[in-house]
């Protein structure tokens, strides 16, 4: 995925940053929690090797079939990581799999909601969303920094966990120092 291009790469690399900086923070995670989000977060997006470049990189809106073969990026991950026995990449499966679940059940692609959602997909996706809001993408500009955190606060209970975002904003400064890095 980092060769898809360098924002990429600096994405995959600034969500691990800043799941490692929530797991940290996390009052039932341990040392070993923090150091296994840190080094699977990174995979959250490896589905995404089997979308087409074209809509991948598309300016502009997805068409309703487009946005499905993007979504189809969470299962295509899970199905190449699910059989392997290693911690590290159980653990990236997971994330790969419901980074895109919401706290509210109205995500996707199992429509898991609250705890029913592991920890570790709960902080990538807090992580994912601040990064993508923040930077600017082919089909969008980057947000400025307080519009960022005013939606993850605006979607506490509904996107994201309540407690990930009381962390996200009680440590504001760690997150906003990782985004502009």
């Amino acid at each position: 995925m980092e060769s898809t291009s360098d924002e990429t790469g600096q994405h995959i690399r600034r969500v691990a940053e800043c799941s490692k900086c929530l797991a940290h923070y996390h009052p039932n995670l341990s040392s070993d929690d923090e150091s296994v989000i840190y080094h699977a977060a990174p995979m959250h997006d490896i589905g995404k090797m089997t979308v087409p470049l074209e809509i991948l990189h598309k300016p502009g809106k997805l068409t309703p079939a487009e946005f499905q073969i993007i979504k189809s990026h969470t299962t295509t991950a899970y199905d190449m990581l699910k059989f392997s026995k290693r911690k590290l990449i159980q653990a990236a499966a997971v994330i790969a799999l419901q980074h895109h679940e919401k706290w509210d059940g109205s995500g996707y692609p199992n429509r898991l909601a609250g705890e029913n959602i592991h920890i570790y997909a709960r902080i990538v996706s807090v992580a994912d969303v601040f990064d993508a809001l923040t930077h600017k993408r082919e089909y969008k500009d980057a947000w400025p920094i307080d519009d960022a955190v005013q939606y993850i606060v605006e979607q506490k209970g509904i996107q994201f966990d309540p407690q990930l975002v009381d962390i996200f904003t009680e440590h504001l400064d760690d997150f906003i120092r990782i985004s502009q890095t």
